[in-house]
């Protein structure tokens, strides 16, 4: 099995009542967006309103895929009081969302346990989006 080609990852926090000031007081760590629900994006013609909050920090793209240093950069600068990171797990979805692109067809990567451990005692979901290697059609 080949190693994983590139992860991209990403930290979480959305809710219709998220306040994205009080999300960053209690986490210790200044997103890299957020938004409040019903606020106004975008510009130049591309504007939207927002369906949901959001208080989104995002990591570069590693490759070969790294998701144990990705994770960590996520949660560097975060508080690490477990309690807090509970309320607001309990008021909030809160994830780690990772994009796994894959070169060839049979690809992977491991998860360490103090990584998974980390996400777990925070309350963390784990997500993954799969990007398989395309296939040329034959005709």
């Amino acid at each position: 099995m080949a190693e994983l080609s590139e992860t991209v990852a990403g930290l979480r926090v959305i809710g219709d009542d998220l306040d994205p000031d009080e999300v960053t007081r209690l986490l210790g760590k200044t997103p890299d967006l957020a938004r409040r629900k019903g606020e106004v994006t975008g510009a130049g013609g591309r504007e939207r309103i927002a369906r949901t909050g959001a208080w989104l920090v995002n990591t570069d793209s590693s490759a070969p895929g790294d998701l144990d240093r990705q994770v960590g950069q996520l949660l560097a600068g975060t508080t690490d009081d477990v309690a807090v990171w509970w309320r607001v797990a309990d008021r909030y979805r809160v994830d780690v969302f990772c994009g796994h692109f894959m070169k060839e067809a049979n690809e992977g990567m491991t998860i360490s346990p103090q990584t998974l451990q980390k996400l777990g005692e925070r309350g963390i979901e784990l997500a993954l989006d799969l990007y398989a290697a395309s296939r040329e059609i034959e005709d």
